[in-house]
């Protein structure tokens, strides 16, 4: 099945920035384009929680309103990547930052779903991500 890898992640002092990344790989029947692409984060005792998506189908995305502004997702579906550029960090951003892949459909529009872990097919391992002050 899909494997989502992602990478980027460390430790970076409040204000500074990281980039994420991740790669799929293992399509069958579909390819990374029939996919919108998304990062999730959870940090211990909270919820997971939406922060940015991506669609293929026609290019939108979506980001959480505590990130708008600083984060920034994109996708190189010559790459099967996909990144998220965060910038500004906060403290409140200290989390494990995961990728995750939702097949699109014609009947229903990402932006319905996008912040709904349960209607993603696909998740990667996560990368930890800490904002020190």
């Amino acid at each position: 099945e899909v494997q989502l890898v992602e990478s980027g992640g460390g430790v970076v002092q409040v204000g500074g920035s990281l980039r994420l990344s991740c790669t799929a790989s293992g399509f069958s029947g579909f390819t990374f384009e029939d996919y919108a692409m998304g990062w999730f984060r959870q940090a211990p005792g909270l919820e997971r929680e939406a922060v940015s998506v991506i669609s293929s189908r026609d290019g939108n995305s979506y980001s959480a309103d505590s990130v708008k502004g600083r984060f920034t997702i994109s996708r190189d579906n010559a790459k099967n990547a996909v990144y998220l550029q965060m910038n500004s960090l906060k403290l409140e951003d200290t989390a494990v930052y995961f990728c995750a892949a939702a097949r699109e459909v014609n009947t229903v529009a990402v932006g319905n779903y996008w912040r709904n872990a349960g209607g993603y097919d696909f998740w990667g391992q996560g990368t930890q991500v800490t904002v020190s002050s």
